[in-house]
């Protein structure tokens, strides 16, 4: 697949780039990506959920009841679950909701992610992406000429710019990342990926293994 070059102004630069089949072209495989973003979830979860259960209350151990009789279920003392302010019968406790996936795997689920963008036409490619300073207005004019100021945008560097980041900062719609930070969730989460050459080079560096 080839796409043209444009630049931040939204012109085209008269260069064709050409997007590596083997990592924008290949059949998306759903279940990985299924896998994929339920572990990037699952890694967000902070799996500090804990509520006291009845040896950890304090209150008098007293027998408040006969055994028999009383017309109800034998409940013991104060701490019991079947009263208000009770503990609470296996309640939520602190663990690690992550797991592993296969480096593979991984790879697999990314490139799927980078294939349904391509094949959809949601790929844009800018030949650089640079500000002079750190000006949001500056990131409004570049997502209006290259006619995406209404849809959720994903830049893709290649290494880290702090004048861009600062610039996004504070526009809800739009994300900067870098090639090593991407994940299948950030690629599927947005409605358009604006990439850099030197990102497309690397992407396809780095996912084609």
């Amino acid at each position: 697949m080839e796409l043209s070059v444009y630049n931040i102004k939204g012109e085209e630069t008269g260069k064709k780039i050409a997007l590596n089949d083997s990592v924008f072209g290949i059949e998306p495989n759903d279940h990985a990506i299924y896998l994929d973003v339920k572990q990037y979830l699952a890694n967000q979860r902070q799996g500090t959920h804990k509520s006291k259960e009845r040896s950890e209350l304090s209150g008098s151990t007293r027998k408040l009841g006969r055994q028999k009789g009383g017309g109800g279920a034998r409940r013991g003392d104060i701490n019991s679950p079947v009263l208000v302010g009770g503990a609470r019968v296996f309640g939520p406790t602190p663990r690690d909701y992550s797991f592993k996936l296969n480096k593979k795997l991984k790879q697999l689920a990314r490139k799927s992610a980078l294939s349904y963008k391509a094949k959809g036409n949601e790929i844009i490619v800018v030949d650089t992406i640079n500000f002079d300073a750190p000006k949001t207005k500056d990131c409004i004019a570049m997502t209006n000429s290259l006619k995406i100021n209404d849809k959720k945008t994903l830049i893709i560097l290649s290494e880290s710019n702090k004048n861009v980041y600062l610039s996004v900062r504070n526009l809800p719609k739009v994300k900067v990342l870098t090639v090593s930070e991407l994940s299948t969730y950030q690629i599927l989460d947005c409605s358009v990926l604006v990439m850099t050459e030197a990102a497309v080079a690397g992407i396809e560096q780095h996912f084609n293994i």
